[in-house]
């Protein structure tokens, strides 16, 4: 039998040691949770760069983007009765919410799909305007016919919720606004329509009735999205109890929609888990996981700014390969192959 699992052997690819801030009084904390497409013959990854300001004695500095997407440091004195600094990840001043972090996205391109390289041609893509004005997060690509659409986690003091973006070169970018709006993420486009629909997946929230669970939604043009339907939720003392959410666009096998997506139990381990959708309508579940397909198992997936997490939102299929690109404990970038084949082995049983 075919392993269903093989890391690379130069795992991690990339760390936050690899690349340059944005700018100079900026310090990348993490790498995290690429898209993954191909152009122009070579492997290409959109990366999640999270970055902080350089702190200095007595205060706290966090990052916003302006309406120019210019970064604007806000500075709060330590001693300020209106700052709250308690999590690391947030803090308050004065009932407002701010990120210590604030992410952008970069174009990074590799000729065997292990070394990347970034290069001046293709520029970073930051945060612009007031749903931006956190950072951008977590990109996940989708090629139909020329067009790259890119999908991605739009953060500011107003929630969280999916914009969207297109190109033909990956120069020049076309923006659609949110299509999906607070509180809302993990969005995929697939990659073909369906009797004339687009369908994407989609991840919104609810906290006091309902949970974190993952949907599928259609559209005639792409951009405007309605039949919303839940297709999985969250299951009782299973790795995917607390939330789930896509990873990349669905691959197409013969039987079905195979759909690889990640979910975390109540102590926020996340592993990867796959759905088999029906092909004529995606909102059937065929079949689902009953344990993981991959798990935090290496040092660099087990420790680092957060550690036991596993967590992609791209791929790269070469026959019954599945090259899946992933975050690993919210610092590093790695990759893992994949068999299809034996994947979906796993789901007639489920």
């Amino acid at each position: 039998m075919k392993k269903i699992v093989a890391r690379h052997g130069q795992n991690p690819l990339l760390s936050p040691k690899d690349l340059k801030p944005s700018q100079p009084e900026m310090v990348i904390e993490c790498l995290l949770n690429p898209g993954a497409f191909t152009y122009g013959g070579k492997i290409g990854i959109v990366l999640r760069v999270a970055e902080r300001t350089k702190q200095k004695e007595g205060t706290v500095s966090v990052p916003i983007y302006d309406e120019m997407g210019r970064l604007k440091i806000m500075e709060f004195s330590l001693d300020d009765p209106k700052l709250d600094n308690s999590d690391a990840r947030v803090i308050t001043y004065d009932g407002e919410q701010y990120l210590t972090t604030i992410s952008h996205l970069r174009v990074l391109f590799s000729t065997d799909g292990v070394n990347f390289e970034e290069t001046t041609e293709y520029p970073p893509i930051f945060g612009q305007g007031t749903y931006e004005s956190y950072g951008i997060e977590d990109c996940r690509v989708s090629q139909i016919k020329d067009t790259y659409y890119l999908t991605y986690t739009m953060v500011s003091s107003n929630g969280v919720g999916v914009g969207l973006k297109t190109t033909l070169d990956w120069k020049k970018f076309k923006s659609h606004g949110m299509i999906f709006s607070p509180h809302n993420k993990d969005c995929a486009i697939f990659e073909e329509t369906v009797n004339g629909k687009y369908y994407a997946f989609h991840r919104p929230s609810s906290p006091e009735l309902g949970g974190n669970y993952m949907w599928i939604a259609e559209s005639m043009d792409g951009m405007h999205w309605g039949n919303h339907k839940c297709i999985a939720r969250t299951r009782p003392d299973r790795f995917d109890s607390a939330r789930l959410g896509a990873g990349a666009a669905p691959i197409k096998t013969e039987k079905g929609w195979l759909a690889i997506y990640h979910g975390a139990d109540h102590q926020h381990r996340y592993c990867l888990g796959a759905l088999l959708l029906d092909l004529e309508d995606p909102s059937k579940v065929l079949s689902r996981s009953e344990v993981p397909i991959m798990e935090p198992e290496e040092a660099y997936e087990k420790v680092g700014f957060f550690g036991e997490v596993i967590f992609t939102n791209g791929h790269v299929i070469d026959g019954d390969d599945i090259h899946v690109y992933y975050g690993a404990s919210d610092e590093h970038v790695a990759l893992a192959t994949l068999s299809i084949s034996e994947i979906l082995k796993t789901l007639d049983h489920s």
